[in-house]
Order: structure tokens, then sequence, then C-alpha cells
């Protein structure tokens, strides 16, 4: 059984009208992976971005749900054309050789944020192993999807491995946001 005070989300704002912290919730998540996948390193063939940091903090504060609405919108969002990808927008990022990845960003929002609905981001250990496994779930389905294009050793070459120590970094990141906030909600509540 879900508790909404499992999800930073549902301990912030509990008592505000469901429509309304859904509503808010979706827009600002969409935008919050929007403005991180403008933040860019250089890389080849694509540019390291925030965009997994952001997926996996909002899939841990937000829950399944709420998590699940915000990448679907932001996804939605760059189909119709909107520049919210790391290099535009357009439905040809949903099928083009890196789409796996943007569509294993819904694949994390819902487990990730399924186990987060658990309670699970409250310690650095459990918040750290739900980063590691986001990322590492977003590799399956981005690696998997570049694969059919490229072949798996290409994929893994170009796909996964110039990526795993950013990646390493992000997910420290997020497992040292996610239980410092829980902290200070409690030292404010």
């Amino acid at each position: 059984m879900t508790n909404a005070s499992a999800t930073l989300l549902g301990t912030i704002a509990p008592a505000a009208p469901r429509a309304l912290r859904a509503t808010l919730a979706v827009l600002g998540g969409a935008a919050l992976i929007a403005l991180a996948a403008r933040v860019q390193v250089p890389m080849w063939p694509v540019p390291m971005t925030m965009q997994t940091f952001a997926v996996i903090l909002i899939a841990m504060a937000f829950g399944a749900r709420m998590g699940v609405g915000a990448v679907a919108m932001y996804l939605a969002q760059g189909a119709a054309g909107l520049p919210v990808f790391a290099a535009g927008g357009g439905i040809a990022y949903l099928m083009g050789p890196t789409a796996g990845y943007l569509w294993g960003f819904v694949l994390v929002a819902a487990v990730v944020g399924w186990l987060a609905d658990r309670g699970l981001t409250r310690h650095f250990a459990g918040a750290l192993g739900l980063a590691l496994l986001g990322s590492a779930l977003i590799y399956l389905a981005g690696a998997s999807w570049l694969a059919t294009f490229v072949g798996a050793e290409a994929a893994l070459t170009a796909g996964v491995l110039p990526f795993l120590a950013g990646d390493l970094v992000k997910s420290v990141l997020a497992a040292m946001l996610l239980p410092a906030a829980w902290k200070l909600l409690a030292r404010l509540g």
C-alpha cells in the first residue's frame, strides 16, 4: 500500500488539492527535465546531459504516478516539436537511435518511483541503490534500442561506457540530495 508521506512530494504538500498537486508536479517535473537537457558536456556521438539525473531525482521525489506523469509530459512536449530534448524536439527523436534512452525514462519513473513510494529514499544507501538502478534501466533500454541501429558492441562502446563515470557522480549526488531533503523537512516540521 502506498503511503502519501513515503515521497517528498506527498510530505511537502499533503494538504494541497490532489489535482493541483498533480498538475504542478507533472508540469514542474517536465520543465526540470527539459532544463536538465540543456546542461550538457560535449561528447561524441551525443552530449552527456543532466536529463538522467533529473528523471531519477523526480522518480525518487515524486513516486511512480507523478514521476511517470512528468516524464510522459516531457516526452509529449518533445514529440509535439518543443525543443525540450538535448538536441531539439520532434517525433523523430522518439524513433531514432537514441530513442531508447528517452523511453527508458518512463521505465525509470515507474520502477524507481514505485520503490520510492515504499520509502526507500530516506537514507543514503537506499537512495543510492535507487539512483544506480535508474541509471542501469536507462542504459538497458537505451543501449538495447541503439544496438538495433549499430550493433551490440558499438552500442556498449558508444552508448554506455563513455557515460558510466558521469552517471555514477549523478547517482551519488541524487543519493545525497534526497536524504538531505528528508532531514531538512524533519527539522522544519
